[in-house]
């Protein structure tokens, strides 16, 4: 089991204002689908990272530039431009850090992963 921390400040604000809103019953239709498959890649990293439905991987370019292993999971497959989330293991023992929420960097011939920015990891 892991405990699911969110990258600072960005994620952490960017799922606070979600959960507001959901409270509040003021989520749009695709607020309200994000919120859903956010919510479920959380529950499903917490319990397993390597799960096969959520094709971790380890993005190399964004590890190397962060200087930190980068992890890659899928909110959704099968549709163009398809939502990932942007992951790390830490700060502590049994942690996940949160640190981006992008849609799939499809280009390949001009460096699809130079366009993606994340959030603070917690240890700069």
């Amino acid at each position: 089991m892991f405990t699911i921390r969110l990258g600072i400040p960005e994620m952490e604000d960017f799922w606070t204002y979600l959960l507001q809103r959901k409270e509040n019953g003021t989520l749009t239709v695709s607020e309200n689908l994000l919120y859903k498959k956010m919510g479920k890649a959380m529950c499903l990293l917490v319990n397993n990272p390597r799960r096969p439905g959520l094709n971790s991987q380890e993005i190399e370019a964004l590890s190397r530039r962060y200087g930190i292993k980068v992890w890659e999971s899928y909110l959704e497959n099968k549709t163009s431009r398809a939502g990932r989330i942007f992951w790390i293991y830490g700060p502590d023992k049994q942690e996940i850090t949160i640190i981006g929420l992008e849609p799939h960097p499809e280009d390949k011939k001009n460096s699809e992963y130079d366009r993606v920015t994340l959030s603070a990891t917690g240890k700069e």
